[in-house]
This record gives C-alpha cells, sequence and structure tokens, in this order.
C-alpha cells in the first residue's frame, strides 16, 4: 500500500490543520516466556516431568493441527507535525502487507 511522506492534517496541541510527517513505529512486543501459560514456566514447575496424572500434560496429542496464522499485522501510523513537532499516533490501524511511502505529486 502506498502511503504520501506528509499529510495536511489536525493537529490536536496546535488545534489548526497542519501539514504532518507520517512514519511507521511498532505495533508492540513480544510476550516473555516465562508469562502464565507460558510453556517454558510450565517446564520449570515440573508440568512434563514425573509419574502420576499431570492433566493436559499426561496425554499424548490426538493429531498435529496447524494453527492458522494472519498473514498481515495492522499498522500504527505515527503522524509529527511539523510546527510544534508534536506526535500523535493513528486511531485505527490499517491491516496491509508492505508499506511504501512516496513522495506528493505537485
Amino acid at each position: 500500500m502506498k502511503i504520501p511522506k506528509t499529510t495536511s492534517r489536525y493537529c490536536p496541541k496546535c488545534k489548526t490543520h497542519a501539514e504532518q510527517k507520517i512514519s511507521l513505529v511498532s505495533s508492540g512486543h513480544k510476550r516473555g516466556s516465562l508469562r502464565r501459560g507460558g510453556k517454558a514456566r510450565v517446564r520449570m514447575r515440573g508440568g512434563w516431568r514425573g509419574h502420576g496424572n499431570l492433566g493436559k500434560y499426561s496425554k499424548k496429542p490426538v493429531g498435529q493441527y496447524k494453527k492458522k496464522t494472519k498473514t498481515t499485522k495492522k499498522t500504527n501510523l505515527l503522524y509529527t507535525c511539523k510546527k510544534c513537532n508534536k506526535s500523535s499516533v493513528q486511531r485505527v490501524g490499517i491491516r496491509t502487507g508492505k508499506l511504501v511511502f512516496e513522495e506528493k505529486e505537485k
């Protein structure tokens, strides 16, 4: 998807319409492996070792199922005002495969 490098939109800090620079920011961080429900945490607590009924870890898997994965991620666009240099994030993300920034034609 092609997006211009700059656009004119409302700046909540200046309270006017101003030219703003568009950039892409990361959509978040990965969960830690020792969080609740993580396999590494269960292994450390001894969930996959020993004798007796260990609940869901005592049974063999019935079949290998491939989990459906999403092919694209939602993008987070960061708008930076050229007047006051204040940044604001886009409210609703767009699901795109690849983002290309291009110059505006005059």
